[in-house]
């Protein structure tokens, strides 16, 4: 049957047909789709992990068990990964094991660009990249298979515009694929007599890859010319395709890692001249080059950011007859931007308010509260990576002392489970005079609301263990442990006051659900008392979306509000009443 099919729901509907019994993932845009589909098939257990690392090590387990089995995230939750993929390499599989990384060129949702080709090269482990939903279908079945050929795992490299964008798929049945477990303490138990075993088997696995590379049908040749040959894989091949057309010749790559040396040397030998199109690094190029092959691709090219059809057009045009700008709409006046912000009743707005207005340093963490960094608020100094925020207090506090004790670390329930428990209990171990905030709205929040540990419901909204952040602060050896109302700003202030003022490590938890939970019952909005306005913005000190200026008076779009009231308790002049 045909469907048109986001990448990321082709990759699930993959996982189905291949038979794959375990996925374990971690949210991560633009990679989080894949897990939300695949636990809509019964046949396929599914489950969120704290972390990246945890839910490989699980995927590993149940490949072990001889299941064929999966994780996804995106490409700096690959870091965490790192760990049990790079040993992985060494060990191989027993049932099918599928890594997929959603690289996220143009940081629409990342703290930095990465090209997780780099991961599978130095793991010496195979990488596919698919253009398109078809092919992330295709990919993902394929992708078991030379797994278990192998004996290793597999990554398939998705992206933004792959994961994103729909094209047509057609869907066949499940397969079941299952092996038997059996005990090879020299094959799995990676002390250094057995891994200095191992890596012989890595390398000439290696060697066997690459030739299957040179005649596997996910790299193919499209030979149109014998003046441009263009090397690409992914979305890129889509540029390509879509600007120039049959105007080139074309070898689009499936497998990015390894990569296909006589393949390459044949094609570039029936060309003119030889091009690569590839997003972020000059991984191919550079490999091109070392097989001593003239090549042009990051000197006409950039190495930061997403590509697009006209960037290919004005690349491309001094040596093809490319339509510069012809054919791709353009918006001759420029568009306003349009910051994010957070939500109108989002419960961190007035624990930031509070923390700004007690002139805190901040330090950050990764998600939907890192816009307190945003105007009007301004209250975030650093944000860096998941759970960076608590130890990073720990060094700052270290190193000031009593110099300064208003300094904060602020992380999200998701996030202290994902990476800052391990910080806190460095906090609480070697005791700086550090004040945590968890900011427990009771959901993933930036990546869709997904469930995570603290929230006591698991992938499919059913009961589930519930971790109790009180009590895990406490066992940790903390004896300053409160909780308050983010929408009490005198409440806040007065715990930020007093935690901070404190001679020994605090934690504070700022807990209210996110204000977009359907499960959450808003009070009716408010609006403005013109008469009362007398137009002093106090209330625009907040950054709510919900409330403007017009005529000189506060507006309240009350589509918007959710009568949280943190907006009433700045106005001198109490001009906020509810419409009820």
């Amino acid at each position: 049957m045909k469907e048109l099919m986001l990448g990321n729901k082709a990759v699930a509907r993959g996982l189905y047909e291949a038979g794959v019994c375990f996925v374990s993932s971690y949210p991560g845009t633009p990679s989080t789709e894949i897990t939300e589909e695949a636990v809509k098939f019964d046949e396929i257990y599914c489950e969120w992990a704290p972390n990246e690392k945890v839910a490989m090590e699980g995927a590993f387990g149940a490949s072990l068990a001889g299941k064929r089995a999966f994780c996804a995230q995106k490409h700096v939750g690959l870091n965490v990964a790192a760990d049990p993929l790079f040993t992985m390499s060494y060990t191989g599989v027993n049932a099918g094991l599928l890594i997929v990384v959603a690289d996220d060129a143009g940081m629409h949702s990342s703290q930095n660009e990465q090209d997780s080709r780099h991961y599978a090269i130095a793991a010496k482990v195979p990488m596919l990249e698919p253009s398109d939903s078809a092919e992330a279908l295709a990919f993902t079945k394929t992708a078991y298979e030379i797994s278990e050929k192998f004996d290793t795992p597999v990554i398939i490299k998705m992206c933004t515009r792959v994961a994103h964008s729909q094209s047509l798929t057609e869907t066949g049945e499940r397969e079941k694929h299952e092996k038997t477990y059996e005990k090879n303490i020299e094959k799995y138990v990676m002390m250094p007599g057995n891994a200095k075993k191992r890596h012989p088997v890595v390398e000439a696995r290696t060697v066997a890859l690459t030739e299957y590379a040179e005649t596997s049908p996910l790299n193919r040749a499209e030979i149109n010319s014998d003046k441009i040959g263009i090397i690409t894989s992914s979305t890129c091949y889509q540029y390509v395709k879509e600007v120039l057309g049959d105007k080139v010749s074309v070898l689009k790559l499936g497998i990015v890692n390894p990569l296909p040396p006589k393949l390459i040397k044949d094609f570039a030998a029936k060309v003119e001249k030889l091009f690569v199109v590839e997003e972020l690094d000059p991984i191919i190029e550079t490999f091109v080059k070392s097989l001593g092959i003239a090549v042009k691709g990051s000197n006409i090219l950039p190495r930061i950011d997403e590509f697009s059809q006209n960037m290919i057009a004005d690349a491309f045009g001094e040596f093809v007859d490319a339509p510069k700008n012809a054919n791709y709409t353009q918006i001759d006046d420029p568009i306003p931007s349009r910051p994010p912000v957070m939500c109108a009743g989002c419960p961190h707005r007035g624990l930031f308010y509070s923390l700004k207005k007690r002139k805190c340093t901040v330090l950050g963490d990764i998600g939907c509260y890192t816009l307190g960094a945003v105007k009007p608020l301004g209250a975030m100094d650093m944000t860096l990576c998941m759970g960076a925020s608590v130890s990073a207090s720990h060094g700052f506090n270290k190193m000031l002392g009593a110099n300064d004790k208003n300094v904060v670390a602020v992380i999200g329930d998701s996030t202290f489970v994902h990476s800052g428990i391990t910080g806190l209990a460095n906090v609480a171990y070697n005791q700086s005079n550090s004040t945590i905030i968890i900011l427990d709205n009771s959901i993933t929040g930036m990546t869709g609301h997904q469930q995570n540990p603290t929230t006591g419901l698991n992938i499919k909204g059913e009961p589930a263990g519930k971790i109790n952040l009180e009590a895990l602060c406490r066992a940790m050896g903390f004896n300053r442990v409160r909780v308050v109302d983010p929408y009490n700003l005198a409440e806040c202030d007065a715990a930020i006051k007093e935690e901070t003022a404190a001679n020994e490590a605090s934690v504070i938890i700022s807990r209210r659900p996110c204000a977009l939970l359907k499960n959450v019952k808003h009070k009716p909005p408010l609006e403005v008392d013109k008469a009362k306005c007398i137009g002093c913005k106090a209330c625009m000190r907040i950054g709510c979306p919900a409330i403007s200026m017009k005529d000189g008076k506060s507006v309240v779009d009350t589509t918007q509000c959710v009568g949280c009231g943190v907006c009433s308790q700045l106005c001198p002049k109490d001009a906020f009443i509810s419409t009820k």
